[in-house]
């Protein structure tokens, strides 16, 4: 909304010049700030419909009536977790504010309705003990470990909700509280996040059996130590084109052998390859199931490799995803400094 400032008035304002601004203008609300631009308050048709019913002239400064503590957001790009933030708090106008508090925008839930948005869940496997990570991991779960002074867990969920997706679930077991603590019902972020609790070790695929949620559609489940810039999208989509009812996102993993290679034939010395690289697509711990898969799932300790091997035993169309984009698992000490230096180049 670019005449947004067309909109702002002053807490002494009479009710009865912001109804004509309100109706003046299309955003149906006014935003009552101080002289220097900070935020002191909405009114929008309902605050003035309340008024009235309680008795409040509408000559009477329109302070008296405002909302006093509207549901604010700083300044942000991803256009899809507004509309989330938008219809959690069941609102139609977002104030943007900066750091002092001061407007410098509004969100409009009509300029936002066309973006697209996937009704699919995704879990996110949060609960392992990251002991590779000691000491990083002795009193912090390896998801809540922060790169760029975010939690790795909220950079993951972040990746998800730029692409449409506002149904999460998250498996948790060591230190959970601090996972639940920090990310609750997921509305700070317009999305809702349920929780799945491990309260024993359940490998890497046993939590789902107690998936809370009833659905029709396939689940993408992502290990909460992966960092990625892959289209969740076009992984989803290549799901439902191939008519998998699982599919595994794979990378490429290079690996150089340190000596010269001999070739033979039989007893025969043919030549040789000096310290030549072999490719291999490796499991990249991003998965999509559909939900009948996950009803296979046994509630004790069971592996995805596992659930997988079964599953092309019987035949089962089961597919891979190359994944093309940055991914990194941060398994090691070594990767998680790599990631903290790959940051801020590939995600910001």
């Amino acid at each position: 909304m670019n005449d947004w400032k067309k909109i702002l008035i002053l807490p002494d304002t009479k009710i009865q010049e912001a109804i004509e601004i309100i109706d003046l203008n299309s955003l149906q609300i006014a935003v009552v700030t101080d002289r220097d631009g900070k935020l002191l308050g909405t009114v929008t048709d309902g605050d003035i419909r309340r008024g009235i019913l309680k008795g409040v002239p509408l000559s009477n400064p329109v302070e008296d009536i405002m909302n006093a503590h509207p549901v604010t957001i700083p300044e942000m790009k991803d256009k899809t977790s507004i509309l989330n933030i938008l219809k959690i708090n069941q609102l139609r106008h977002l104030p943007v504010v900066d750091g002092k508090g001061r407007v410098i925008g509004i969100e409009w839930v009509d300029d936002l309705i066309t973006l697209s948005k996937y009704e699919n869940w995704v879990v996110i496997m949060a609960g392992g003990l990251g002991k590779r990570l000691s000491p990083l991991t002795d009193d912090c779960p390896k998801p809540m470990l922060k790169i760029a002074d975010k939690p790795v867990l909220e950079t993951i969920l972040n990746q998800f909700i730029k692409q449409g997706f506002h149904q999460f679930c998250f498996s948790v077991n060591y230190l959970s509280e601090q996972i639940r603590e920090y990310f609750g019902d997921g509305s700070k972020w317009g999305v809702e996040i349920r929780y799945i609790a491990e309260k024993k070790e359940m490998g890497t695929a046993g939590s789902l059996s107690l998936f809370p949620v009833k659905t029709e559609l396939p689940v993408i489940i992502i290990n909460g130590d992966i960092l990625t810039k892959l289209s969740f999208e076009q992984l989803l989509n290549f799901h439902l084109s191939h008519q998998a009812r699982a599919t595994v996102a794979v990378t490429t993993y290079d690996f150089q052998v340190p000596y010269g290679v001999v070739k033979v034939n039989k007893d025969r010395l043919i030549g040789f390859d000096e310290k030549p690289v072999y490719a291999s697509f490796i499991n990249a711990g991003i998965y999509v199931l559909n939900p009948e898969v996950l009803g296979r799932i046994p509630s004790s300790y069971f592996d995805m490799n596992h659930l997988l091997e079964i599953m092309l035993e019987e035949k089962e169309p089961v597919c891979i995803f190359p994944i093309r984009e940055y991914w990194i698992d941060i398994g090691k000490i070594e990767d998680f400094h790599q990631a903290s230096l790959d940051f801020p180049v590939v995600f910001q």
